[in-house]
């Protein structure tokens, strides 16, 4: 998954105004007691991130 895409998805989901203060300040024991940011930076892949996202956030399947 390209990062454009996340961003697309995340914003489509959060919102265009939520969605990287979601990222930036939400912290996932998931993602290892990282954020969205964090985890990207990381080096985690974009389309585990969004998995990840998806299950702790309960995001419906049709914006999965």
């Amino acid at each position: 998954m390209r990062l454009t895409v996340f961003w697309e998805r995340m914003s489509e989901y959060f919102g265009a105004g939520y969605a990287d203060t979601f990222a930036r300040d939400h912290v996932m024991s998931e993602l290892g007691g990282r954020t969205v940011h964090e985890a990207l930076a990381a080096g985690w892949d974009a389309k585990h991130v969004w998995q990840v996202v998806c299950s702790v956030m309960d995001v419906p399947r049709e914006l999965r």
